[in-house]
């Protein structure tokens, strides 16, 4: 029987069965203790996060009053951290070829009537402008596990001709990458190709039920995928994100599957996850949400991002278009942020119509990048297409100790106007842009350093009057 070890390097260890099991016991069994529960969100006050047994306490919780402090709580975390910052990105799907035989998702092998693609580097090309078009400067590009179709070597040909395509006064300025767990080797190539952030889901910490999940081809090695982030890290990758698919276990499961995957990697490389992903199964293809027994409603999802959000008040915290804007309102007050605006989940789906059967899930949210922008600054949000923290090296643990300190909102904020200004000169609808004047002309005034209120005010003007771009702090 393996034992629960944070500081080990062995799945089973470190996202242990036993472990988790007894701590939903624990949960259950002080889910109406409310001098551990107040105990709890006083620790939690501290702003310096709570483990994955307490987190797990507080979402068994049932009492109307201590669920509306926590969401009062994880609401003021999240301002404290992020300000009213939201980070703007879009994915893009480079291949839907995989040998792997994952149930939930339609791209698994046995698929035959799906619509197979492989963008050409032409294609890619094409793709990255009618992104750079809307106005995105992050991506986060996606592919199947297929050895044959989309080796490591095609990747790193597609990053480098994303990062090479300067098109009007648009630039992809930060890839993030979503592929299949791999090699240290591998790492350290996606590393020298310049990625900002490398993201893999885990789908669901319940090794029993991945197993399941995934009968067939490599990613039914449990032990292999959810000790990709070891290998990230010691191939030189900092900044890892993290993710599970609820629906697909009980959430209960997960949520304390997720933050003992954090606290692990805090625990060995000194630093946590940059981001947390929360995803929720949809339709797409052949596949129905009914057919899994974990779904969750929307009441029961907010909860979890507020609990996630206090556990690791230092990690961004992401939600895609799956959900729809209702969903993505509640949970931006609640933590979230960084979306996604104007997505499509199909290979060359920006440039053609995106064939019916070829979209990895069915988009809620379908607003344009501009619609979505506006809509954030009417809700009183600055949207942020910066990425000036990856590009002055400041990731890993640097990143995370100017987070903890509160320095890195001398940073974030007159970026985020900077990169806003960037976006209503170049991209904006009139509307948009009238609103987006509006709200950087106020924030200016509530950067606190005045050197560097006068600096953003420069900037902002040579990026409106004079045709410059690109200036970070």
């Amino acid at each position: 029987m393996t034992v629960y070890n944070p500081q080990s390097l062995n799945a089973d260890e470190f996202i242990n069965d036993a472990e988790i099991c007894d701590t939903l016991r624990y949960a259950d069994e002080n889910k109406d203790n409310l001098e551990l529960i107040d105990a709890i969100i006083a620790k939690a006050k501290l702003r310096k996060g709570i483990d994955h047994r307490e987190a797990s306490v507080l979402l068994a919780c049932e009492n109307p009053e201590k669920l509306r402090e926590i969401y009062v709580l994880a609401e003021q975390i999240k301002k404290d951290f992020y300000g009213d910052r939201i980070v703007m990105f879009a994915p893009l799907y480079l291949s839907n070829y995989c040998v792997n035989g994952c149930v939930y998702c339609p791209y698994h092998y046995k698929n035959k009537h799906i619509c197979r693609k492989k963008l050409t580097q032409e294609e890619v090309r094409a793709e990255v402008i009618a992104l750079q078009d809307m106005g995105h400067k992050r991506l986060a590009i996606e592919a199947g596990e297929d050895p044959v179709h989309n080796p490591i070597e095609y990747i790193l040909e597609c990053i480098d001709t994303i990062y090479s395509i300067k098109h009007k006064n648009g630039a992809i300025r930060r890839v993030n990458v979503n592929i299949a767990a791999t090699t240290v080797e591998n790492y350290r190539k996606l590393r020298d190709a310049g990625i900002g952030t490398y993201i893999l889901f885990q789908e669901t910490y319940n090794k029993e039920s991945y197993e399941a999940l995934h009968p067939t081809g490599p990613k039914h090695n449990y032990r292999y995928h959810t000790e990709a982030m070891d290998r990230a890290m010691e191939g030189g990758i900092d900044d890892v994100g993290l993710g599970v698919l609820f629906g697909l276990e009980l959430y209960r499961y997960e949520l304390a599957g997720i933050l003992m995957h954090a606290e692990h990697l805090e625990a060995v490389h000194g630093v946590g996850p940059h981001t947390i992903s929360v995803p929720r199964v949809k339709p797409a293809d052949d596949i129905d949400p009914d057919d899994f027994d974990g779904g969750i409603d929307d009441e029961t999802f907010c909860k979890i991002i507020a609990i996630i959000r206090i556990a690791v008040p230092y990690t961004g915290m992401i939600i895609s278009t799956r959900e729809n804007k209702s969903v993505r309102e509640k949970a931006l007050r609640l933590g979230i942020s960084q979306i996604s605006g104007g997505s499509k989940t199909s290979v060359g789906g920006y440039v053609e119509p995106e064939e019916e059967n070829s979209a990895q899930f069915d988009v809620s949210d379908q607003r344009t990048l501009d619609e979505v922008v506006c809509w954030l600054m009417e809700l009183g949000y600055i949207p942020s297409f910066c990425t000036a923290c990856y590009r002055e090296g400041r990731t890993g643990d640097r990143f995370m100790a100017l987070c903890k300190s509160g320095q890195i909102q001398n940073c974030c904020h007159p970026n985020a106007l900077m990169t806003l200004e960037e976006y209503l000169v170049d991209y904006a609808s009139p509307k948009t842009r009238a609103v987006g004047e509006k709200i950087i002309e106020k924030e200016l005034q509530n950067i606190p350093k005045e050197k560097v209120r006068k600096i953003a005010e420069e900037h902002i003007e040579d990026i409106k009057n004079n045709n410059k771009r690109d200036f970070r702090f």
